[in-house]
């Protein structure tokens, strides 16, 4: 991902974001993983696999929005 694309998180963010993998780590693995490790993994997230979720989201607003624009086609009057 180059870097003006990648997602820019606050501070307060990321480290809720650390705090969630090294919750998950505990409470699904059995292991505590410290502060580095855990903001390892939220890097390898968003610089390998966020672009992945941020397509799929661009696709199914796509989908929604042409969904709607069709129904707004069916209160035509004739």
């Amino acid at each position: 991902m180059r870097d003006k694309d990648k997602i820019k998180l606050t501070k307060e963010k990321r480290e809720d974001m650390i705090s969630s993998i090294k919750e998950y780590f505990y409470n699904e693995r059995g292991e505590e993983l410290g502060d580095l490790a855990s903001s390892q993994i939220l890097n390898f997230i968003i610089d390998e696999l966020a672009l992945e979720f941020y397509n799929q989201g661009v696709y199914d607003s796509y989908k929604y929005m042409t969904r709607s624009i069709n129904d707004l086609l069916s209160v035509q009057k004739y």
